[in-house]
């Protein structure tokens, strides 16, 4: 399987595992597998005849927005430029070519979740794309998929772990915040779905980026500053929210009470963990008598147990590792997105982890995903 062209800096392929990719799952996939007083309701959108605006409408709302010009258009459209995004025949060829072994894989159409209303829709949308997932994406047995939950209604989100499980999922994919109709993700209602995802061994992965916006009142995908720097200020903002994820989490006892439950946070760097379990243990120590729930085991060790944070380029991830006493790093490759590795994988994985300690490169690379997703089994030698 391996060839000379296969690395790019003139050693032998590593091989690795992705803690992070995407799936571009039918456009109808919605509207042609529900009944049609659900389907109306999902996502559309209607182009202007001129091309410069569409009108997108969602669950009984609707919305118009300026597309993009030609040139944004294409250069957006590099996120789908793999020949394997729509394709899981391709997406192996892909992969072996790229020396990507197991790979979690997350969403598109799930992005558009939040922006639902009506609980019924949302679960039985997501309904369809767990079915469409387990049928095309699960066969491949190097492919873990990521179930959907409604955020809007938690006994659904608890309904659907149970179900998805049985049907072979080992993933839920959750935003980094709940819907807005829903409580936050500290607060006790949760406690069900946390207990659920424990008890059906299922891994709760966070994917940076999925905070919910209100579309109708104008708010775009991604845009939260405008101005000088602003393209660089979104992109970076996008992390964040994976962090809040895990204090919450932390902060409101969940992870304490559920020590069986493990957490992924995909695509947000992984050097931020240390930082934040400083900054929590401070002030659990400082603040000890405002601090409510108080924790049954000590903070970094539970964070350092039950969380895993996935990264594509940062070398400050393989030190957290290395030095920073954090062992749940786990590389990916954002596949097939243009932030990502796709095309120069090999090159990547060669400047991370020639010069890395042995140990470490196979914990990141391997260890850590095998961890979580132990049937996906090992890649090739050599």
């Amino acid at each position: 399987m391996t060839t000379p062209d296969d690395t790019a800096s003139g050693g032998t392929k590593i091989w690795a595992h992705s803690g992070d990719s995407h799936f571009l799952e039918p456009d109808d996939l919605w509207s042609a597998n529900l009944p049609p007083r659900l389907a109306e309701r999902v996502p559309r959108a209607v182009k202007d005849p001129d091309g410069e605006y569409e009108t997108v409408h969602i669950d009984g709302t609707s919305f118009r927005r300026k597309l993009p010009s030609a040139a944004q258009q294409e250069f957006y459209e590099e996120s789908s430029r793999a020949p394997g995004a729509r394709n899981v025949d391709l997406r192996l060829k892909d992969l072996d070519q790229e020396g990507i072994w197991g790979e979690l894989v997350f969403p598109s159409l799930g992005m558009w979740s939040s922006s639902f209303k009506t609980p019924e829709v949302l679960r039985e949308a997501l309904k369809v794309s767990n079915d469409w997932a387990a049928e095309t994406i699960m066969p491949a047995q190097r492919l873990v998929p990521t179930a959907q939950v409604s955020t809007l209604s938690i006994e659904d989100a608890v309904a659907e772990i149970e179900r998805t499980a049985q049907m072979g999922f080992r993933a839920v994919f959750m935003p980094t915040t709940p819907h807005p109709q829903q409580d936050d993700y500290n607060r006790n209602s949760w406690e069900p779905f946390w207990a659920a995802c424990e008890a059906a061994n299922m891994v709760v992965a966070f994917h940076i980026g999925t905070d919910p916006i209100d579309l109708t009142a104008g708010d775009e995908p991604g845009i939260v500053y405008r101005g000088p720097g602003g393209a660089l200020l979104n992109y970076t903002e996008t992390t964040f929210s994976g962090q809040r994820a895990v204090m919450k989490l932390v902060a409101c006892g969940a992870l304490d009470r559920h020590p069986g439950l493990r957490v992924l946070v995909s695509e947000g760097g992984a050097t931020w963990v240390p930082f934040i379990v400083d900054r929590m243990e401070e002030g659990y120590r400082q603040h000890a008598q405002a601090i409510r729930p108080k924790l049954e085991r000590p903070l970094r060790e539970t964070v350092y147990s039950q969380v895993y944070a996935s990264f594509q380029h940062d070398a400050t991830a393989v030190d957290a590792a290395t030095h920073m006493g954090y062992r749940n790093v786990m590389w990916g490759s954002d596949y097939p997105h243009m932030e990502g590795t796709f095309g120069h994988t090999q090159e990547t994985l060669h400047h991370l982890f020639d010069d890395a300690d042995p140990e470490i490169r196979q914990r990141v690379t391997i260890g850590a995903f095998a961890e979580l997703f132990p049937e996906v089994g090992e890649p090739p030698t050599g």
